[in-house]
């Protein structure tokens, strides 16, 4: 038993393009470049086209896994060392304070357009043109902006609205709310290049050159060698065994595939001793980020679950374009590693694929920064450990633990808070659901399902 065909993502306009695309015979992939297009569109606080990813395939007819790497790269090839001073920001998150350096100082090389042409040449089937149609339409005719989305761009109003932002998200002075309609004609002008010099044109084509003006006029780090030089890549996964299942996913930051080795099985435990184990087992440092997800299947029972970033964003746009620059070199969290030019940056990200002796169980993803292995955990934890549906397991209220602190949402006992802080840890209470605990899309052979805390949606192909 295969699971069932369609989409689910962080949005209902982008779901509703990959469900477009699958409708008309289009591969997973095909549904997965559609969709994130479109989500850089419809989820400007998310994600966007000057930003990076990751995507996993699972090829139903051989069983295979690949991993698509096409995250963002340190700038500074052939060019000079730039000191450019960023801007320090506070964002709240609920009661939290996340600090954040954003400016044209903090943009890496894209790699969301490249990435997406390689997953399309690769395993796609309809013409590139007809993937970009969705995205270009809703940037066009407008797009709705849904509760999740609109109290995420309050929360970053300072950043989006930094620059050229004030134009698009504050009009007449006014700040998007939820159910007002997001219009975007430069983004349409951007998205009309892409389909028509295909994914390279944010490298070697017209919106090169409108980046690396941006950049000689503020003094930006990315140069026409970088763009020329950036490739995404085809990596190994990583695996892990849990819960009957072989899941493959990427290593990096998240650790999730040891995190999983690591979980005790939760199915029976009390509310009490299924809280102190996910707690301890999560315990993680601190931060934050701005992700999206989406996971689609097709007919054949091909999936890809894919995801994609800008950061925080860092406040510059490309002008008459509406593209907004990533901020990934000034996300403290993924300052790892050799951060030189040239040099693929660390993410957190862990799009995934579970598969047992009859195929695939599931492909899911989640975003988040670093509570994304929390959510993710827990939703594979209901689904292939308790028994639970991916509907249940996405909505079930989630923890975070990050240091000695438990962030904790609404809906878990008494019992469970107290055996919590009986573990040494300080619980601390959030009124409501809230996007700072991640947002997880996933489709299983029980259903599909997307995060509410992102506004999600899961559509089935009929």
């Amino acid at each position: 038993m295969s699971p069932p065909p369609g989409i689910a993502a962080g949005h209902p306009a982008t779901a509703q393009a990959g469900l477009e695309v699958l409708a008309e015979g289009g591969s997973a992939a095909d549904a997965a470049v559609a969709a994130s297009l479109a989500s850089c569109v419809a989820e400007i606080v998310m994600t966007g086209l000057a930003g990076g990813g990751h995507a996993v395939w699972y090829e139903a007819a051989s069983g295979d896994v690949q991993l698509l790497d096409f995250f963002v790269v340190v700038p500074g090839l052939g060019g000079p060392t730039r000191d450019v001073e960023l801007v320090e920001l506070e964002v709240p998150f609920g009661t939290e304070l996340v600090h954040y350096a954003v400016g044209i100082g903090s943009c890496a090389v894209p790699g969301v357009p490249a990435g997406l042409d390689e997953l399309w040449r690769r395993h796609g089937r309809l013409s590139w043109p007809r993937l970009v149609d969705p995205a270009i339409r809703l940037a066009r005719d407008g797009v709705v902006m849904p509760s999740a989305h609109a109290a995420c761009l309050a929360m970053l109003e300072p950043v989006m609205t930094m620059r050229e932002g004030g134009e698009l998200y504050a009009r007449e002075g006014r700040l998007l709310a939820t159910g007002d309609l997001l219009v975007q004609p430069g983004l349409t002008r951007a998205l009309e290049l892409v389909a028509a010099e295909g994914g390279r044109s944010l490298y070697d084509g017209s919106l090169a050159g409108s980046l690396l003006a941006l950049m000689e006029e503020r003094g930006g780090p990315v140069t026409r060698a970088d763009l020329e030089a950036y490739r995404p890549r085809w990596v190994e996964p990583v695996e892990a065994a849990y819960a009957g299942t072989r899941i493959f996913t990427r290593g990096g930051l998240a650790r999730l595939a040891e995190t999983l080795e690591r979980l005790p099985t939760v199915r029976g435990r009390s509310p009490a001793e299924r809280a102190v184990s996910l707690a301890q087992t999560l315990a993680a440092p601190e931060g934050a980020g701005h992700t999206t997800n989406l996971v689609t299947v097709d007919r054949e029972g091909n999936a890809c679950a894919l995801t994609t970033s800008l950061g925080l964003g860092s406040g510059d746009f490309l002008p008459g374009l509406d593209v907004h620059l990533n901020s990934m070199l000034g996300e403290v969290d993924l300052l790892v590693g050799p951060i030189e030019p040239g040099a693929r940056m660390e993410s957190m990200m862990a799009p995934l694929i579970a598969v047992d002796a009859d195929g695939l169980v599931l492909a899911a993803g989640a975003a988040g920064g670093t509570r994304l292995r929390s959510a993710l955990t827990q939703v594979l934890a209901g689904v292939l450990d308790e028994g639970l549906t991916p509907r249940q397991a996405v909505e079930n209220p989630r923890l975070h633990p990050a240091g000695s602190v438990v962030h904790v949402e609404p809906g878990f006992d008494v019992d469970a808070l107290d055996a919590l802080e009986h573990a040494g840890f300080e619980v601390r209470r959030w009124a409501a659901q809230h996007h700072y605990f991640g947002g997880v899309s996933l489709i299983a052979r029980t259903g599909a399902a997307a995060d509410p805390r992102r506004s999600g949606a899961a559509e089935p192909l009929r």
